[in-house]
């Protein structure tokens, strides 16, 4: 076992030095947050769907809700528009499509590519966007 000597007198063996470490360390080093976006709450009424919970997605993912409404809006080849905290597009889809779009659109333009960690930005250079990570400093260009 590693011994280390403290000051003159004490010696303290390697494990409880580290024990002491991590009990001096702030609690926020140990909590993970899982990075979770919340599962679409559409419902269809007539010919337009209402996608109920558009705000909290984009708050939780950290992008403008323009942007998000217009990747959904032309991935689901369609019109949306904002009202309030929820969406409405024209025609008829179902909660899977929906879902489905989300996580691809986080899966592009949320995670990082190098680390898979949703600290990221988007910051634009002239006419190109690149996704730059705060977790790891990684820089790729978006689409």
């Amino acid at each position: 076992m590693w011994r280390v000597k403290v000051g003159l007198a004490s010696e303290r063996s390697y494990s409880s030095l580290l024990k002491r470490a991590y009990s001096k360390l702030p609690k926020e080093v140990y909590a993970r947050d899982r990075f979770e976006v919340p599962k679409p709450k559409s419902e269809m009424s007539g010919n337009r769907t209402f996608l109920y919970n558009f705000r909290e997605i984009s708050d939780r993912i950290r992008r403008d809700p323009t942007i998000v409404l217009k990747y959904l809006s032309k991935e689901l080849g369609t019109s949306g528009v904002i009202e309030g905290d929820y969406a409405v597009f024209k025609g008829r889809f179902s909660n899977e499509p929906i879902e489905k779009l989300v996580r691809s659109f986080v899966e592009k333009e949320v995670l990082c590519p190098v680390c898979k960690q949703p600290d990221t930005r988007v910051v634009r250079e002239g006419r190109i966007r690149f996704l730059v990570c705060d977790a790891c400093g990684a820089k790729s260009s978006v689409r």
